[in-house]
């Protein structure tokens, strides 16, 4: 019995995104656009700045539009656009050289007219090689150099429109020239048809048949055929356009010697016609500043102006530029071709985050049709900033977050990790399941028993009866923007926000942001927040809305927490209009100091979390508080939310032990 064994052979995967590659991690992402937004970004702005810098792991979008840049520059420095007409003149040397010899060894008088002829000849190679397209030979040698430039030329010209013809027609026939022009008889003269009433499937298969062996592009239908060959027309015409104007009659009055065909010539000329007229739209008067010590024929030239259109068009791409435009405009054939398979993949990388990001239920989009942040991406935020201000809660003098217990709490019905130091009655069900759950994934049979481990044990969470209504005042005066305390400010609001929120349900917590004017806020509006320019600092007009709050909720504790960087220059006027001076005026520290009196009248206890060294800040705020019996803390910036949150806990702390008691 024969076996026959088949060779199986493995290469990369080329059908599109790897299908065995991990989900793209949102974490990074999501991090650097929360902070960018509350920096003052839109959410599609924060993602679009993420997206052109990159992550760890992959580069950016300026970084793939950089190495375009490079490929450009260096495209340009390496080449120049003469090298036809420097090899034209060499082959031109080459006969004329090889002619005189034989010239010097032949005695008859022909030969002295001759070399008379050749030392006349015009020191400009077009009308040099004119001059002798009658002249007849005596060298074979010259007589051969002389023919390769007619040859050459033809083959450049065609080159220029057609991909490969130059390699394709080296040491042509007369036969094979006599194909190439029937070709293009029949090419332009279907161009024609399709343009006055168009060219059916059938008709454009034919042509195919017939001559697609010249079209290496293997275009699929006739408007491909019809591109690939107008973005060769207009590179050539934008690579004589690049020439100097001596340059550009030399090789004008050389293309007519090109095969010996004047023919050849008025092909072309038509087929250029046509293709403009079918393609308006190509850039058919543009030009390259080419430098460099490499020359380039006349298609070598056209094939790099191509390559010089294709990098254009991927700047554009990667510049994401245009209304509307997303990552999948990015053509990963053309960036292949430019800058490796490496660069698709970093481009499709950023293509799945960016249709990660907006799939993910973090971003949605708005009644405008503008991105803005979720709920689900608020809590995910929330939830890190109040990690990172435990932690520094918990450096700073050995505070942490607990929830009362005994008498004084009662069950919120969640439950937690155990965590060192706490004395929460157990979670039995949830404790077992979790020890069950692990058993089960080391590959252990449970009905062997279980284990319980510290890992597993989880605490019924409980609270304080004491209920708070919090008021949050933030100072969004423009100096609050200039001085670097924007971001640090809305962290501190959604780092509490998400503690009440998720922590101590059953407080109340009101976002009181004030400027000129003085307004309540939704945390997603405050994190989106702009930085305010106009200049006032309107305290008075938050702690009328603060207190609003307090008498609303008339049977919680009232917390004021207030956070600003500069004393009140701005008021309410009875008319609802606000009033600004600097310095302070009289009046506006009045009011503010009987709306405080108002406060502690409805028994708010009072913090001023005070920004920045100003002796005369220090000084007011002091006073301020000594008035109300609250007190001042004066935190570093990077320490603002955890002073916060520290003082909100404590606050919770004193009402539950005085309740207690």
């Amino acid at each position: 019995m024969t076996q026959h064994h088949r060779r199986t052979r493995y290469g990369r995967y080329s059908g599109g995104p790897d299908p065995l590659a991990p989900p793209v991690d949102l974490t990074e992402a999501l991090d650097a656009i929360g902070e960018e937004v509350m920096a003052g970004y839109s959410p599609e702005g924060a993602m679009r700045e993420f997206l052109r810098r990159g992550d760890r792991d992959t580069p950016g979008l300026d970084d793939l539009a950089r190495r375009v840049a490079e490929k450009r520059r260096e495209l340009l420095q390496r080449h120049d656009l003469d090298g036809t007409l420097r090899d034209v003149r060499e082959l031109l040397d080459k006969a004329v050289l090889a002619e005189r010899k034989q010239l010097a060894r032949d005695l008859d008088d022909d030969a002295r007219f001759q070399e008379m002829r050749i030392a006349d000849l015009s020191p400009n190679t077009a009308a040099a090689v004119t001059e002798l397209s009658d002249y007849s030979w005596r060298s074979p040698d010259a007589r051969e150099a002389y023919e390769q430039i007619r040859d050459l030329l033809g083959r450049e010209a065609l080159d220029q429109r057609f991909a490969g013809m130059k390699q394709a027609l080296e040491n042509a026939s007369d036969a094979d020239r006599a194909e190439i022009a029937e070709m293009m008889r029949d090419l332009t003269d279907m161009l024609r048809r399709h343009a006055d009433s168009g060219v059916t499937d059938r008709e454009f298969a034919e042509f195919m048949d017939r001559w697609g062996h010249h079209f290496p592009e293997n275009p699929q239908t006739i408007d491909e055929l019809i591109d690939a060959l107008a973005a060769r027309s207009a590179a050539a015409q934008r690579m004589l356009n690049s020439m100097t104007p001596e340059q550009r009659e030399e090789l004008m009055e050389l293309s007519q010697q090109a095969f010996g065909s004047p023919e050849l010539q008025a092909a072309l000329g038509e087929l250029d016609s046509a293709l403009q007229d079918l393609r308006p739209g190509e850039d058919w008067t543009g030009s390259e500043e080419f430098s460099g010590e490499q020359g380039l024929g006349l298609g070598d030239g056209t094939g790099a102006l191509q390559d010089l259109a294709e990098l254009d068009a991927l700047a554009e791409q990667l510049a994401q530029s245009r209304p509307g435009s997303s990552l999948d405009d990015i053509d990963l054939d053309k960036l292949g071709r430019n800058l490796g398979d490496d660069a698709v993949v970093d481009a499709r990388t950023l293509s799945e985050l960016e249709r990660a990001l907006r799939d993910s239920g973090y971003l949605r989009r708005g009644d405008d049709g503008t991105l803005a942040l979720s709920p689900k991406a608020l809590r995910r935020l929330g939830r890190e900033l109040l990690r990172d201000t435990a932690t520094r809660l918990s450096t700073r003098a050995g505070e942490r977050d607990t929830r009362l217990t005994g008498a004084a709490g009662e069950r919120t019905g969640a439950s937690r990790q155990w965590q060192f130091g706490d004395t929460e009655p157990w979670d039995v069900t949830g404790s077992l399941t979790n020890a069950i759950r692990r058993t089960a994934a080391e590959g252990r049979d449970v009905r062997g028993g279980v284990r319980l481990e510290i890992d597993d044990v989880e605490v019924v969470e409980t609270e304080a009866r004491t209920r708070s209504a919090v008021a949050l005042l933030v100072d969004t005066s423009f100096s609050m923007v200039m001085d670097g305390r924007w971001v640090p400010m809305k962290r501190t609001a959604l780092a509490l926000h998400h503690l009440i929120s998720t922590r101590f349900r059953g407080d109340d917590l009101e976002l009181i942001s004030f400027g000129r004017h003085a307004r309540t806020m939704e945390i997603s509006e405050l994190t989106g927040l702009e930085g305010e320019w106009a200049k006032g600092t309107n305290l008075h007009h938050a702690l009328l809305l603060a207190n609003r709050f307090f008498r609303r909720n008339a049977g919680l504790r009232p917390v004021l927490l207030i956070v600003t960087d500069g004393e009140p220059t701005s008021h309410l006027l009875p008319d609802g209009e606000p009033f600004f001076d600097y310095p302070p005026h009289p009046l506006t520290i009045s009011v503010t100091v009987d709306e405080l009196e108002a406060s502690r009248r409805l028994g708010a206890a009072t913090t001023f979390f005070r920004l920045g060294e100003d002796p005369g800040l220090a000084r007011f705020i002091d006073a301020m508080a000594r008035r109300v019996d609250g007190h001042v803390v004066a935190p570093e910036l990077d320490d603002l939310g955890a002073a916060v949150v520290g003082e909100y806990l404590g606050r919770r702390s004193d009402d539950a032990d005085r309740w207690a008691g």
